[in-house]
């Protein structure tokens, strides 16, 4: 079979203006539950994408760790090149895609590190092995191999054995605040619905239907 052959029918849903909340965080929560009740895999996944002052773009995996009025957050290692990228560029933008409900949430907006109590609250809630793992790694730094990794770990075991693990400063949480959330439906013969939220001046939000 050829790519050209590999393609879906988007059968499941429609989305109306009728249906949609006028707050777009809300209209979030209302399809984030639903993935979670349809057992998406990792429903939180999402690509953020970044770009350097002179626009040159890049784009990875990252986890979705809350989400309110202020934002979409996530955590990571500052020295990485999202890091760097965000600390020179703030514009960001962030996909979360749910293929079992044939939908997408787009946002676009500024991207700023949380608060330091707010990453240091996050960092206690993680596994022994994240901590120890945040700590192990110099996120995107080339190394020898995978035993500088393994050694690393080894010795912040037996260094952390018996306290807490601190988080590095180096490592902590960004929240993306939305400027524009686009809700994506797939709808037979390509005709997917798009419904984009647009934020005012004033802080309210406009509702648009995009052209699939």
């Amino acid at each position: 079979m050829s790519l050209a052959d590999l393609r879906k029918e988007y059968m499941l849903h429609g989305l109306s203006e009728a249906e949609l909340d006028p707050d777009p965080i809300q209209q979030f929560r209302r399809w984030f539950e639903q993935a979670l009740a349809a057992e998406v895999v990792e429903p939180n996944a999402m690509t953020l994408a970044t770009a350097t002052l002179d626009g040159r773009p890049s784009a990875r995996m990252v986890l979705l760790k809350g989400f309110g009025p202020d934002g979409f957050a996530f955590f990571t290692n500052y020295e990485s090149r999202k890091g760097r990228e965000l600390a020179a560029n703030p514009h960001a933008a962030l996909i979360l895609y749910w293929a079992e409900l044939e939908r997408q949430v787009r946002i676009e907006g500024t991207c700023a590190p949380v608060t330091p109590q707010e990453s240091d609250a996050y960092f206690q809630s993680r596994p022994l092995g994240s901590q120890l793992g945040a700590r192990a790694s110099r996120q995107g730094q080339v190394i020898a191999g995978r035993q500088v990794l393994e050694e690393r770990l080894r010795e912040l075991q037996a260094e952390y054995a018996d306290q807490e693990v601190p988080r590095p400063e180096y490592w902590g949480g960004y929240r993306v605040g939305p400027i524009a959330i686009e809700f994506w439906q797939g709808r037979p013969n390509r005709l997917h619905d798009r419904l984009r939220y647009q934020r005012q001046a004033g802080g309210g939000w406009h509702i648009e239907r995009l052209s699939p």
